[in-house]
């Protein structure tokens, strides 16, 4: 009986022992390691800015887990389980790992927007180039490309910086800046079609005058650059000519840089030694119209009332910059000055035409 009891009580310890042994489990280092190197690697990605319900998830099962795991370790041996927190943990490292996929994603795709975006900006930006190029209004749009072109360039600094929706932004704002390009140039060419029966009307009229009186005459085109020398109401020769900085529009004040457009004669003939640019032809300009336009503008407010009509408007030499320089004047090489003042003397009719498609 006594034999008995002894391997009764044997029994009983191996099995208390067993209980001890199954109960006490390993906690889960590993899996919490690997949630938060899952975690740590989200948030280097981005995750915070482009997954971040997803990434908080994460944040949470991790605390949940690293929390179960100290609870357990916080009890007997024989009653430690492991499991829940074990099973926490690889949620959590699962739900890191969706938080870095979805940033990814998130990041090729807005990097693949804000490129097409910045596209269709350089895209723009070289047709309004193109345009711009040799066009009278090129002075008064070239600030607004140049803000635009700007946008260009920060947008790329920005895709580079992985700012994606600040560079979207910046493109779209150049983009924006080009449409107000093209609301100026849709006015501004409205302006030349409502005007250009009037220089249509000077051209003629000075062709007609020339033919009349069989003399010599200079017609203007400032949108073709050309100074046309007309004899006997035909054109006998052609020069290239360049005009004041700002040239898309009639004079309106001294210092605008615009030519003036109207109908003039030369009053002075300055030759060489005389002029600041070789050889001049000073024009009559103000002439009583241009001075009735300057006081309507002043009385309209449309320029300053401190503002000078201005003078010395000529036809002078020191061109062949290729480009609109001067500060209303019309400019010509040297040697088609000399040309040009073979043919033309005091008095001669010279007529400014911003455009004008009739010609003899």
């Amino acid at each position: 009986m006594k034999a008995l009891t002894g391997a009764g009580s044997g029994l009983i310890l191996v099995a208390v022992l067993a209980v001890f042994v199954i109960g006490c489990q390993d906690p889960p280092l590993v899996a919490l390691d690997n949630a938060k190197r899952a975690l740590d690697k989200a948030s280097r990605g981005g995750a915070l800015h482009y997954s971040e319900k997803t990434y908080r998830s994460a944040e949470k099962l991790v605390q949940a887990g690293w929390m179960e795991m100290a609870r357990q370790n916080g009890r007997l041996a024989p009653f430690r389980n492991y499991k829940a927190a074990d099973s926490i943990l690889k949620l959590a490292l699962t739900t890191a790992n969706k938080a870095a996929s979805e940033t990814e994603n998130q990041i090729k795709n807005l990097d693949s927007l804000a490129r097409s975006e910045r596209g269709d900006l350089q895209k723009d930006l070289l047709e309004w180039r193109e345009a711009l190029n040799g066009a009278l209004i090129r002075y008064r749009l070239e600030y607004l490309w140049n803000e635009a072109e700007l946008a260009f360039r920060t947008s790329e600094k920005l895709i580079f910086n992985r700012e994606y929706e600040a560079a979207r932004q910046t493109a779209a704002d150049g983009r924006l800046t080009l449409r107000k390009m093209a609301a100026i140039m849709d006015d501004y060419i409205n302006d030349e079609a409502q005007k250009i029966h009037v220089w249509r009307r000077w051209v003629a009229e000075t062709v007609a005058q020339s033919r009349d009186e069989g003399g010599h005459a200079v017609i203007i085109d400032k949108s073709k650059h050309i100074a046309y020398l007309i004899q006997n109401g035909n054109v006998i020769h052609k020069y290239d000519c360049e005009l004041g900085f700002n040239p898309a529009h009639q004079k309106l004040f001294s210092g605008d840089g615009a030519t003036p457009e109207g109908k003039y004669t030369i009053s002075v003939v300055k030759t060489n030694g005389h002029s600041k640019y070789y050889k001049a032809l000073l024009l009559n300009y103000p002439n009583a119209t241009d001075r009735a336009r300057f006081s309507e503008n002043k009385a309209r407010g449309v320029i300053s009332r401190r503002a000078r009509i201005g003078g010395l408007i000529e036809i002078h030499g020191e061109g062949g910059r290729n480009r609109d320089w001067t500060e209303g004047c019309v400019a010509l090489t040297n040697k088609e000055m000399d040309h040009l003042m073979r043919y033309v003397s005091t008095g001669t009719p010279v007529t400014i035409v911003r455009r004008s498609d009739q010609w003899p």
